[in-house]
């Protein structure tokens, strides 16, 4: 990534922390001013002091509670049949984006189906886990489209994964936390954004294809006709990397030789760790001191694992192959940003229902990652990310089991038959840039559809003046 792209990213990330803390000062002061006013008389000084007061102890206030689960019956029914168009339909363009598709699906969900805003949260990442499971397999198989190694970048991915995982649990507690209005704000700003980005990322894309594509049809003239061999974009503008035409590189290859045993092997060592804690975590008493201790476990795990692999990529002994020759630079700077961004992907996956890949597949694209591999990549980290997600809402009774099953069916169809039709569609049309556009239009339709859903209902919190502050922790009761 250049040193624009890393200060835009860290521009964005302070803008987010910056309105989510302003909107909660604007919100808790709608919800005292009243009682501010009311119980306190006279100057204007007193007044002022008592405002402040309230407004303080009504953001962190936790003896209230604004949430009760709702599972409406599972009825075979014109709600489950849109439902599950919806949820197919979602399934194919998150897979292909490598964004997961749970924008689509927390909507369907509440306003289709009738589960609560945060149920829906849980149920979404049981049709991402299936959905990216399913896309994984598919991409095992697959090889780089310019250069002589996998689709997936295991290095990229080592680097991302344990950083996410991490993210993913505290998104999880933070998704018991927050109010749902602080979700809804967080939520519009950060889709506005990457989906800005990805799109701007494609039409660049879609711009240096056509001036390709045109360099093909002018060999093939230059020739007599003779059929010249058009090979699809390896990336976006400034990729910088160089293959060599000569060689002829397999489409697809076994999955004992396509898959890095190493890398792979790290990454599950991760994924039963944290299962591991979150399982001895769940038998113990919430917010006891063991409790703490098996959450702060997760650092080091994490810390030491991507800590390993940015060492390597500083040092040279290993590299990020899919960005080309962009990879042989990277500096701490860089290295810490990524780390931050994939726990940033975590955090708001598991606080949203989210698969991590609205962050992760624009910062992909960002470093020059072809699509198809960020694609593939991000699927690749969220599979393990997701998988976490569901164990942890599982043990916190967050969601029905007969439709999380039936929900992760209809994903895992709609992922594979997703991937091989967009497949077929660019060594057809031999741009890469779709997968980019379906991203951005994935993002923006996640953004809309969530955020409406989200100030709705917000306003109707506000005129039916219900609790609206943080929850407590401690005291979450299924």
């Amino acid at each position: 990534m250049t040193e624009i792209g890393v200060c835009r990213w860290r521009i964005v990330s302070v803008m987010v922390v910056n309105c989510v803390l302003l909107a909660s000062v604007c919100v808790s002061a709608e919800n005292v001013t009243a009682v501010a006013t009311g119980y306190y008389g006279g100057d204007d000084e007193a007044k002022t002091t008592a405002y402040y007061v309230k407004l303080v102890k009504s953001l962190f206030q936790t003896d209230g509670s604004g949430y009760q689960h709702v599972w409406p019956e599972m009825e075979f029914g014109w709600k489950i049949i849109l439902g599950s168009f919806i949820g197919f339909c979602g399934a194919a363009f998150g897979s292909v984006g490598g964004v997961g598709g749970g924008g689509i699906f927390v909507p369907m969900l509440t306003l289709i189906i009738g589960f609560d805003a945060k149920s829906a949260t849980a149920m979404s990442k049981c049709m991402i886990m299936g959905a990216a499971a399913s896309t994984v397999y598919y991409n095992l198989k697959l090889r780089h489209p310019t250069l002589d190694m996998p689709i997936i970048d295991y290095d990229l991915a080592l680097l991302i994964q344990p950083m996410l995982m991490l993210g993913i649990s505290l998104g999880v507690a933070f998704n018991v936390i927050f109010a749902d209005w602080m979700v809804t704000v967080l939520l519009i700003i950060l889709f506005i954004g990457t989906s800005s980005k990805a799109f701007f990322r494609g039409v660049e894309t879609w711009k240096k294809e056509t001036i390709m594509k045109k360099e093909a049809a002018k060999r093939m003239e230059s020739n007599d006709g003779a059929e010249v061999e058009y090979k699809v974009l390896p990336g976006g503008p400034s990729n910088g990397s160089t293959t060599k035409p000569e060689r002829i590189l397999k489409e697809e290859v076994s999955i004992l030789e396509n898959v890095c045993w190493k890398e792979l092997g790290l990454l599950v060592f991760v994924w039963i760790a944290f299962l591991g804690l979150q399982i001895a975590k769940n038998y113990t008493s919430t917010c006891s001191t063991l409790y703490w201790v098996l959450n702060l476990s997760q650092i080091p795990i994490s810390l030491g694992v991507s800590g390993y692999e940015a060492v390597c990529l500083y040092k040279g002994t290993r590299s990020i192959s899919s960005m080309g020759d962009s990879a042989s630079n990277l500096t701490i700077g860089q290295l810490v940003l990524y780390c931050s961004c994939g726990v940033l992907a975590g955090l708001v996956g598991g606080l949203l229902g989210l698969g991590g890949g609205f962050i992760m597949g624009p910062l992909f694209l960002e470093l020059g990652v072809p699509p198809q591999v960020s694609s593939a990549t991000a699927t690749f980290a969220m599979t393990f990310s997701s998988s976490m997600s569901v164990v942890e809402y599982y043990l916190l009774k967050r969601f029905p089991v007969p439709y999380a099953v039936y929900f992760l069916i209809v994903a895992t169809i709609a992922a594979f038959i997703g991937q091989h039709v967009v497949r077929k569609l660019i060594m057809i049309l031999g741009r890469a840039s779709l997968i980019i556009f379906i991203l951005a239009f994935t993002i923006f339709v996640s953004a809309i559809s969530l955020g409406g859903v989200g100030i709705s209902d917000m306003i109707g919190k506000f005129e039916r003046h219900e609790y609206m502050g943080f929850e407590d922790l401690c005291k979450y009761e299924v």
